[in-house]
């Protein structure tokens, strides 16, 4: 029995980056070796073990074989006559297929560590196309790695895959489970970049593609989700902006705080905008069709949000739009944020509690009681803007 370390692991190691949970390949064994030795079966569709101390997961080596359409339709074979160099072959990428044993040795049969050197994502057999969840899964590592660029060899297998119709076999659930990763990777549209370049967008989401994404589009895109990630951002916000500017949530399982994130920035955006002119009564009213009083956490995300859609009106060239993920080198703040939140902060500083007592003490009823606030609330806003407008605030803020 021989034991590898696989994957991520090992491509994130030879790259000197870290967040990959580690695999491990384990060779001329069987199922009952692996309990014998104390592991804890869990795989249901191919043997796969958690490790008795650690709990991370050992499978045995495998081969695959395709058997029916979509990307549930194959067969696995695990048995001790498996190699490793069989196990590696049945790999999407070659950056991916490359094993290191015990003493660390790596095992690079698909020349994936030149790959890395050269920066190119490349398949590692004609097999990659029975599976089209690897477009997807291209796709999101092209967002993790913008550096990257696809071989002229893969990018012609992508097209293939698409004009085939492997990704009409994707379902929603799958889709975004790929989808939310790129989000949240260094560079989200290289993903939206990979995917139209081969033709998947428009047949994961055709609904947006009846009119052809001009290149002013893509770049407003590209600006609006970099600058999320240059904000870090979590992903309702990412996912509102891209929705904002390519609706995609109909044709999605997205969870529901992005939906409604998404949903409040495109009812929003605009008011926000040009909510510095707004006076007391109309803050108060964005402030209440946004929730603001009892969800103030979503209202900072829908901001930020509208934060990045802003940055689509700057005329920046795209040279200085490069993403850069420290806190050394974050946008300027936005006006629109800074304001709305001083205005929530001063409207939330009335206690609604003792005015909804002193109310009933004065025999209001429930509608009586909520106006009683509503015009607290109307009456600290005022004097915010009138302070906010006096020389000396003009000009701190």
């Amino acid at each position: 029995m021989k034991i590898y370390l696989v994957g991520g692991a090992v491509r994130d190691e030879l790259m000197g980056v870290s967040g990959s949970d580690r695999d491990w390949v384990v060779v001329g064994a069987t199922p009952e070796d692996l309990i014998f030795e104390g592991y804890t079966p869990v795989g249901k569709d191919f043997p796969v073990f958690l490790h008795p101390q650690t709990g991370e997961e050992y499978a045995l080596a495998r081969t695959e074989r395709k058997t029916a359409p979509g990307y549930h339709g194959f067969v696995f074979h695990a048995d001790p006559s498996i190699t490793l160099e069989e196990d590696l072959a049945r790999r999407d990428l070659t950056i991916n297929a490359i094993a290191k044993d015990m003493e660390g040795q790596l095992i690079d049969p698909f020349k994936g560590v030149d790959d890395i050197k050269n920066r190119i994502f490349r398949h590692v057999s004609p097999a990659f196309k029975e599976d089209p969840v690897r477009i997807l899964r291209l796709a999101r590592f092209a967002a993790r790695y913008p550096e990257f660029t696809t071989a002229s060899e893969t990018q012609a297998l992508l097209k293939q895959m698409c004009e085939d119709g492997e990704v009409d076999a994707l379902v929603s659930e799958r889709i975004w489970q790929e989808i939310s990763k790129g989000l949240m990777s260094n560079s989200p549209y290289k993903m939206l970049e990979v995917l139209l370049e081969c033709g998947a967008l428009e047949k994961l989401f055709p609904d947006l593609c009846q009119v052809e994404l001009s290149p002013a589009q893509l770049l407003d895109i590209k600006k609006a989700l970099e600058w999320s990630s240059r904000l870090q951002a979590p992903l309702p916000i990412r996912f509102a902006v891209l929705d904002f500017l390519l609706p995609v949530a109909d044709q999605l399982k997205a969870p529901k705080d992005c939906t409604e994130l998404a949903d409040l920035l495109k009812a929003n955006f605009e008011r926000i905008s040009i909510c510095t002119t707004f006076s007391a009564k109309e803050i108060l009213e964005l402030l209440q069709s946004c929730d603001a009083f009892r969800r103030p956490e979503r209202f900072d995300q829908l901001l930020i949000a509208s934060e990045c859609v802003s940055t689509i009106d700057k005329q920046k060239p795209e040279s200085t739009i490069h993403i850069s993920n420290t806190l050394n080198n974050l946008p300027d703040p936005y006006p629109q944020k800074i304001h709305l939140m001083k205005m929530l902060k001063s409207a939330l500083s009335i206690d609604h509690k003792v005015i909804a007592s002193e109310a009933i003490n004065n025999g209001l009823v429930a509608a009586e009681i909520g106006k009683a606030i509503e015009d607290a609330r109307l009456n600290v806003l005022i004097e915010t803007i009138v302070q906010l407008k006096t020389p000396q605030n003009t000009q701190e803020t």
